[in-house]
């Protein structure tokens, strides 16, 4: 294994709050993460980015308000779905000023958000997307209004 941990988030939501705090926790802990600024952006996951969501020990995936606006995101979400259900990839989701009914139902801001990302998309890929992120926020996770400040 090369990471310990593969996020998978929305940047624009998370990256300056959430995703600060996460990863300087991780680094106090010595947990490896894997960090994506340097990966270029495209339509299709690089070869890097599949390998490095291969062998992570886990993937926390950060779902937000705007998560499901990007193609990106969605099409990562795939590739970690497959890792979890061909390697038993362990997946932790995270629920960051949403419902997790949002993200399973497509409901909400994060369903009107969907529903223009999969304007120009197959039936088919809007198909696995939906039962990525339905399957994906069924798992036993963490929903941010249940956090205590301590």
């Amino acid at each position: 294994m090369i990471y310990d941990v593969f996020p998978n988030f929305s940047g624009e939501d998370v990256r300056g709050t959430f995703l600060n705090h996460f990863f300087k926790e991780l680094e106090r802990k010595s947990i490896i993460a894997f960090k994506d600024n340097e990966s270029e952006r495209s339509q299709n996951l690089s070869p890097e980015l599949t390998h490095a969501i291969r062998e992570s020990r886990i993937t926390v995936v950060v779902f937000s308000k705007n998560y499901s606006s990007s193609t990106w995101c969605l099409n990562e979400l795939l590739q970690v779905y497959e890792c979890y259900q061909s390697m038993d990839l362990p997946v932790i989701p995270i629920f960051y000023g949403l419902d997790p009914s949002h993200v399973r139902k497509q409901t909400g801001e994060f369903g009107k958000n969907f529903e223009k990302t999969c304007r120009n998309e197959t039936e088919a890929c809007v198909y696995q997307w939906r039962r990525a992120l339905c399957d994906v926020s069924n798992f036993l996770g963490y929903h941010s209004p249940n956090w205590y400040n301590s």
